[in-house]
């Protein structure tokens, strides 16, 4: 190989079979052809008459034409056509004319063979598998065709016997690698399909990903909003106005009686300081201050007993089963809503007495908040104090959701309220 076709073959990579093919079937027709012919003319004193010499120069330039208007044609003929199968039967009639006047003829017949299956339909293969035989079984039996006596009989079907035989098998085996290649050209479609509806899967999984960490994200906002919100409600705004009514206190007795009102000034003071200590653990979503020292029970029962002191309600508080601690979360959630329902009372319900129960029921934990005040008419509720966007009642379920509880109110005009928060019990680990 000189450096020309070393750089060509660098540039266009390796020759593939079917590239070999291809150029099989452009160019080998002509060198059998031509090599036929050379043969032939050699051996002619030998086993050619002059009527066989003058039919073979008749029919070899003829196949010649045939091979050159194919060479024009077979690239914009599509395979199996009718100008395939034309073809075909024009160069096996003149192969089997050439190889009747000379048996050396039938290299240009064996073109049959390779040939075939890219000419003829598929029910046509294996009868020109046979003509092919039959040209190359006669050029082989000694006397052409038809045979001249009983031993080129007998010569010539064994030999079309065992071409035969041969043809069929390999076109068996044709038969099953075009089968194969069938298969494996669907099974590659059918994975390039696959593939592409991956890819289309994941790029809508991506987008379904981000969608959702945006709304993740949007939602632990919302989330933190309510949870501060909820905060200073419980802490702040019940802070201020506690100092708010001390002040007011303050206001209507400095004059006569200045010690009670420093006493009230010192209950301000206390509920500032208070009120602060809660805003800073809200900021830090730390437990609330009366459950640093203290258990749930405990820290209940001083919010029940502080309560009653400042309101001038009788509050009692009680519990019921084997007491456990608590989860911080849990604790903290209850601790909210019996503050939020004291506060409630206090402000709404006109009562004179009020009850807490805190009940340890296994896997559960219930907090019950009684008064005797003047009730309500649920369905009279603005909805934002119904819903779970408000503060009040809202908020005692949102807190209750928020650890998988609930909350649940009863009561009527003048027969009191019921306020019932049910959470499962996590033990504090």
């Amino acid at each position: 190989m000189d450096t020309g076709d070393a750089a060509r073959t660098a540039a266009t990579g390796p020759t593939t079979a079917a590239q070999w093919w291809e150029r099989f079937f452009r160019y080998g027709p002509y060198g059998l052809l031509g090599l036929g012919t050379a043969v032939s003319a050699v051996s002619a004193p030998l086993i050619m008459s002059r009527s066989d010499v003058h039919v073979a120069a008749a029919l070899a330039p003829a196949a010649l034409v045939l091979q050159l208007w194919w060479g024009r044609v077979r690239q914009s003929v599509p395979p199996k056509s009718r100008a395939a199968q034309f073809y075909f039967v024009v160069r096996t009639v003149l192969a089997l004319g050439l190889t009747e006047c000379n048996p050396f003829f039938s290299m240009f017949a064996v073109l049959g063979y390779f040939d075939v299956g890219r000419l003829l339909p598929d029910r046509a293969v294996r009868a020109g598998l046979l003509a092919t035989a039959v040209i190359m079984a006669g050029s082989q039996s000694g006397s052409g065709l038809p045979p001249a006596d009983l031993v080129n009989w007998v010569a010539f079907g064994v030999l079309f016997a065992l071409h035969a035989t041969l043809t069929m098998v390999f076109a068996q085996i044709g038969d099953r690698e075009a089968e194969q290649t069938r298969a494996r050209v669907d099974t590659i479609t059918a994975l390039e399909t696959a593939n592409a509806r991956l890819e289309q899967a994941l790029a809508e999984n991506a987008g379904l990903h981000a969608q959702l960490l945006v709304q993740a994200r949007e939602a632990g906002v919302a989330d933190e909003r309510r949870r501060l919100a909820a905060e200073i409600h419980d802490t702040l705004a019940q802070g201020l106005t506690g100092i708010i009514a001390q002040l007011q206190v303050v206001t209507s007795v400095a004059g006569n009686d200045p010690a009670l009102a420093r006493q009230h000034l010192d209950r301000a003071a206390a509920l500032a300081r208070h009120s602060l200590g809660e805003a800073r653990r809200s900021v830090h979503d730390l437990v609330p201050a009366a459950l640093e020292h203290d258990d749930l029970p405990g820290a209940l029962k001083k919010t029940v007993t502080g309560w009653g002191e400042h309101q001038g309600i009788r509050a009692d508080f009680t519990v019921t089963g084997t007491v456990e601690p608590v989860h911080d979360e849990i604790a903290a959630t209850l601790l909210r809503i019996a503050e939020e329902a004291l506060a409630n009372a206090g402000r709404h319900a006109g009562a004179s007495r009020v009850g807490i129960t805190l009940s340890f029921m296994g896997d559960e934990l219930t907090l019950d908040v009684r008064d005797d005040g003047r009730g309500f008419d649920p369905a009279a509720l603005p909805p934002y104090r119904r819903g779970a966007g408000g503060f009040g009642l809202g908020g005692m379920r949102a807190r209750a959701e928020r650890v998988a509880g609930t909350v649940e109110v009863e009561t009527e005009p003048g027969r009191g309220t019921a306020v019932c928060a049910r959470v499962p019990l996590v033990r504090h680990s």
